[in-house]
């Protein structure tokens, strides 16, 4: 199993996390795991609305120590 991949989108703001969600999916194999690590609360609503708009499936979403917010997705295969 590979890696996840991880997208640090700490300290931005909406809509940054989520596009560097995107931009990351769009690059990532099928399969693959992403992590977003945001500090913004809408990316606990917005990275699970793209998934859902791309196919790929939430693993979990985390509330982390300092703010930080864990968006776990896997790419649909």
């Amino acid at each position: 199993m590979t890696e996840p991949i991880l997208v640090d989108a700490r300290g931005h703001h909406c809509p940054v996390p989520t596009l560097k969600l995107r931009k990351a999916h769009e690059a990532a194999a099928p399969g693959a795991e992403l992590v977003l690590l945001a500090t913004d609360p809408m990316a606990r609503i917005d990275a699970p609305h793209f998934a859902g708009q791309v196919g790929a499936t939430v693993l979990d979403v985390a509330d982390l120590d300092g703010g930080v917010i864990r968006v776990r997705i896997q790419k649909a295969l």
